[in-house]
């Protein structure tokens, strides 16, 4: 933590930076950062590649100051829940501090902040705060509660504890704006996703004797639908709710042709190891992976279930 402080005090122009097609907890926890960086009189940046981010997380305070170009006279990175630096989007020649909670990181920082046993990098950037003494305030409050909640699964996850509420209670006498939070991320949907839930769900199949709910949404399948690729994960998560399904398995097809892969568990099953046997990682519940070799959906399909099945079916 010193270390991480020091070399804030002595930047000159820091950007925060989240990952491509960031979710809650990346966005939640650049924007409590920005905050921080602000309160320390720091000029700042917030730098994310992906041009068009879901607009549910437009209720996250500082959300309008996220810029596609990164800034040449920065001499201070900080990226916020990116297990790959290759997930930034971008090389950073500068320092780069990396701050992030998944089992999978690559320590690719020069200075590497990573803690596998909290739910969310908000989470780790409220114990950094609350250790180091810094002031809360409630647009800090608001986008650490964000990043919690989304990650927790609105607190379903098996990790939540009673300090994760006793955080939660803090962050909301704080000033976090719960209800808005709770009605944009985890209520809100736009037609386009409704539209591809539908394909998704009519589409869904049900491989090793209904323990896998397996996902196969084509490149013409998204542009029909008008969703971006985070419109995939609701319905990804919602799957895991049927009674005999242990993993939730996505491919989706880019408009390149490439791959992109999500795993989710609710069993012992370890999805991030699954993820790693081909060049993804995550959490045990949480993984993702990318097949950039021309596969067919059908070819990635038999090549991952085959990796489901060794790694937890017997």
């Amino acid at each position: 933590m010193n270390e991480i402080i020091q070399m804030i005090k002595s930047a000159d122009h820091i950007v925060v930076v989240s990952h491509l097609n960031p979710d809650a907890d990346s966005i939640g926890s650049a924007s409590a950062m920005y905050s921080f960086l602000l309160q320390n009189h720091k000029k700042v940046s917030w730098f994310c590649k992906t041009e068009i981010i879901d607009q549910k997380l437009s209720c996250v305070p500082w959300f309008e100051k996220i810029r596609t170009s990164f800034p040449s006279s920065a001499d201070l990175a900080i990226s916020l829940d990116c297990a790959d630096k290759k997930r930034l989007g971008i090389e950073i020649e500068c320092d780069l501090i990396n701050i992030d909670h998944h089992a999978g990181n690559t320590f690719y920082g020069s200075v590497n902040f990573v803690k596998a046993d909290f739910i969310s990098t908000t989470e780790i950037l409220y114990d950094f705060f609350t250790t180091n003494g810094v002031k809360i305030n409630k647009k800090m409050a608001t986008a650490l509660y964000a990043g919690l909640l989304d990650d927790s699964d609105a607190f379903l996850s098996d990790r939540v504890d009673g300090t994760t509420f006793a955080n939660v209670k803090t962050l909301i006498e704080l000033g976090a704006d719960f209800k808005l939070c709770n009605k944009n991320i985890m209520k809100s949907i736009s037609l386009a996703a409704l539209r591809l839930k539908a394909i998704m769900f009519k589409n869904m199949s049900l491989e090793c004797d209904g323990r896998v709910a397996l996902f196969c949404v084509s490149d013409e399948e998204m542009r029909a639908s008008g969703a971006v690729a985070d419109d995939c994960e609701a319905p990804l998560e919602e799957s895991l709710n049927l009674a005999y399904v242990e993993v939730a398995l996505l491919l989706r097809q880019n408009s390149d042709f490439t791959i992109k892969g999500s795993l989710r568990s609710k069993s012992s099953a370890d999805v991030g190891k699954i993820a790693s046997k081909v060049g993804g990682g995550g959490h045990a519940y949480r993984a993702g992976f990318d097949l950039n070799s021309t596969l067919s959906l059908e070819e990635a399909k038999n090549k991952v279930l085959i990796l489901i099945k060794k790694g937890f079916l017997v």
